[in-house]
């Protein structure tokens, strides 16, 4: 096989959080951990000479620099307001996460309230734990807790045990924060009726001596250090801080695409992520040992692959733009250009899908997350799909929502639900929450699944990817899910027009550093999947979607061919063109000479047999296939599709004969 299917396939650490898989357990138990002498940088404070001694037997060069200290606050009135709220019963539960955190409460209220009323009232309410050393810490002083949340003691260990064991619908919560706010564990409770109330109990702030870490800065930003490894969400913060005082912020972070990143869980991942931070690797036990452990075993060959990737998407592949590829006069790539073609090309959307047995073979060894992160069965399978339909073109076997992980937004496949967001996006305050995707490294398995699928397929088959648009993956970050009437989604557009914006921009920067990424790894063509802008007037489709779609295809690689596409709707198809885009994608909702009148000849169009006419006999699919073809009146700049997606009901003799027939028939 080619290289980089002989390479093992690592999946990003906030991705696999979701499907309860960890990097370190990748490794063969053959495989000892050796850093075969990376240079190490780590930030631990506490236990600075510990990690140092981990580093140095496992093979690397220590260059252990203390980050933060944990610094009371003097006057915390906060603290004491709600010491007194608990002996007043005003509060229902209160959710402690970290022991320090809940030391330092004690402190700050000891002189303030009835230290003794106090700890009896916490004794008589509901206590959630985060973990073991609150429990350790709550015990100390006679406690103890109600509820304590298992393993790996993240914010949706903290949700899901409440929603097992706690109801908090109309509950008063009080969280006792841990240096910052944890927005995604509030937005959460509160999407679950709650009432919640955050307190700070301590800050975290440089080391006095700040030397150690200064000299961290320099070695990272001079190339000197291979591996950076977190034991905790604020030593990034801290380290950014004093970078910034140096001027050299900007410097550093451009150096960390170059190292492995290492997160000791997944609180410190999440954080580092909201800062905009890659992370490579985290350990399967979120404690030191296990993560010196897999960096070790990880690192050189995670340190190669950023470097592949790197090179991979510095720039747009060679053959691009270049006239002599074997798939530059293919029929797909001239209809796209609105040239004349001796056959009409065809391709169907979800052309790989639950209607073919070979699919439904491999997706019922895993799960439909875990499947769109194997490059490796994502391109065997469209290779596969393309080899049986005969289809001119192929599109790369993902999903529209895999974006959105690395954004920030817990993402699941729900048996029986479909899509499921367990953070949704549900007030203006909550667009903050939603993160920058600085790096498509996050995403690198959907470029190795361009990049895989290109080297399977015929050399002359043009190669699709392709992304969810704005609106309609803003429409699952806040509905949380699908949607009748997307009441959430226009409370916030028609509410709050410059919240909309932010939102919709960072969408844009998102997409078009994703679909960049696509071309670069081997894509000819990408398509903008719309699937939920048909709710939407023109009006407000004009004003709240249309300058982003126009954004996004400006800033697509040159030459590149774009597909907008967005169903439910016929009256958005001149606006869908007015975009800038090269093809428009047409459902079956309106006639396909009508549809391409409106767009404007000048335009290629994509369409648009209804998807349900495939569950027909042999004799209406001709007939009906027949229709389509002659409102197009071989008219150059007409790929046939279907309207939507291959229906799971199906049968493949259908979707093949399809393609027969659209070949046969347009035969010119």
């Amino acid at each position: 096989m080619r290289e980089l299917l002989n390479m093992p396939y690592v999946r990003h650490p906030l991705n696999s959080a979701c499907l309860g898989y960890i990097e370190g357990t990748m490794s063969t138990p053959s495989q000892e951990p050796n850093f075969e002498g990376l240079h190490v940088a780590a930030f631990e404070s506490r236990r600075a000479d510990d990690m140092a001694r981990l580093i140095e037997r496992n093979n690397g060069v220590a260059h252990v620099s203390p980050s933060m200290r944990e610094v009371a606050l003097e006057e915390n009135r906060p603290s004491i307001d709600l010491a007194n709220r608990i002996i007043t019963g005003e509060v229902d539960v209160l959710i402690v996460m970290t022991g320090v955190g809940f030391k330092h409460l004690i402190s700050a209220i000891e002189r303030h309230v009835d230290i003794e009323r106090f700890l009896n009232c916490l004794q008589d309410m509901t206590t959630v734990t985060r973990g073991p050393k609150p429990v350790t810490a709550m015990k100390e002083y006679g406690i103890t807790p109600t509820i304590k949340v298992p393993s790996p003691n993240t914010w949706r260990e903290v949700l899901s045990t409440l929603d097992q064991q706690l109801p908090v619908n109309q509950l008063s919560i009080a969280i006792q924060e841990y240096g910052k706010p944890n927005l995604s564990l509030v937005a959460g409770l509160e999407a679950r009726g709650a009432h919640v109330q955050t307190v700070k109990v301590y800050r975290w702030e440089l080391p006095e001596d700040t030397s150690l870490l200064e000299q961290n800065i320099r070695a990272i930003i001079a190339g000197e250090m291979d591996v950076l490894m977190f034991t905790s969400a604020h030593q990034s913060t801290n380290l950014f801080a004093l970078a910034g005082q140096l001027g050299l912020e900007d410097e550093l972070k451009t150096q960390f695409d170059k190292c492995v990143i290492v997160s000791i869980g997944p609180t410190t991942t999440e954080w580092m992520r909201h800062l905009s931070l890659p992370v490579d690797l985290e350990p399967e036990k979120p404690k030191m040992g296990p993560m010196v452990i897999t960096a070790a075993r990880k690192s050189k060959e995670l340190k190669e692959r950023k470097k592949r990737i790197r090179h991979m998407l510095s720039g747009p592949s060679s053959d691009v733009l270049d006239p002599n590829a074997p798939w530059h006069d293919s029929p797909f790539m001239k209809a796209c250009r609105g040239e004349e073609t001796k056959v009409t090309p065809v391709w169907l959307m979800r052309q790989a899908g639950r209607y073919m047995k070979e699919y439904r073979d491999i997706r019922s060894q895993t799960t439909f997350l875990e499947l769109c992160k194997r490059p490796d069965l994502c391109a065997e399978i469209m290779v596969t799909a393309v080899t049986k339909l005969g289809v001119d073109a192929a599109i790369i076997f993902s999903d529209l929502l895999p974006i959105l992980e690395p954004m920030g937004l817990d993402l699941e496949f729900a048996k029986g639900e479909g899509p499921v967001i367990h953070n949704p996006i549900r007030e203006v305050k909550d667009i903050e929450r939603v993160m920058e995707l600085e790096s498509v490294e996050s995403l690198d398995f959907v470029m190795e699944t361009v990049k895989q699928t290109r080297l399977e397929l015929p050399a002359d088959m043009p190669l699709i990817g392709f992304s969810g648009a704005p609106f309609t993956l803003a429409s699952y970050a806040i509905e949380g899910g699908s949607s009748r009437n997307y009441l959430n989604t226009k409370t916030i557009m028609y509410r709050d027009e410059g919240a909309w914006r932010e939102l919709m921009q960072r969408f844009v920067r998102a997409i078009t550093r994703y679909l960049n990424a696509q071309i670069a790894a081997g894509a000819q063509c990408v398509q903008l999947f719309d699937s939920w802008a048909g709710c939407l007037g023109t009006d407000d489709y004009r004003r709240y979607v249309l300058p982003y779609i126009q954004e996004i295809i400006a800033g697509i690689t040159p030459g590149v061919p774009v597909i907008n596409f967005a169903t439910g709707n016929p009256a958005l198809l001149p606006l869908l063109a007015e975009a800038g885009t090269r093809v428009v994608g047409v459902d079956w909702r309106i006639r396909l000479d009508d549809a391409w009148a409106t767009i404007g000849h000048d335009r290629s169009v994509q369409g648009n047999l209804d998807p349900l006419v495939l569950l027909a006999d042999r004799n209406t699919i001709r007939s009906r296939t027949q229709e389509v073809l002659e409102q197009a009146a071989g008219r150059p700049g007409h790929i046939f599709n279907l309207g939507h997606g291959v229906l799971q009901q199906t049968p493949v003799d259908n979707a093949i004969a399809l393609v027969d027939i659209v070949h046969e028939l347009s035969s010119r």
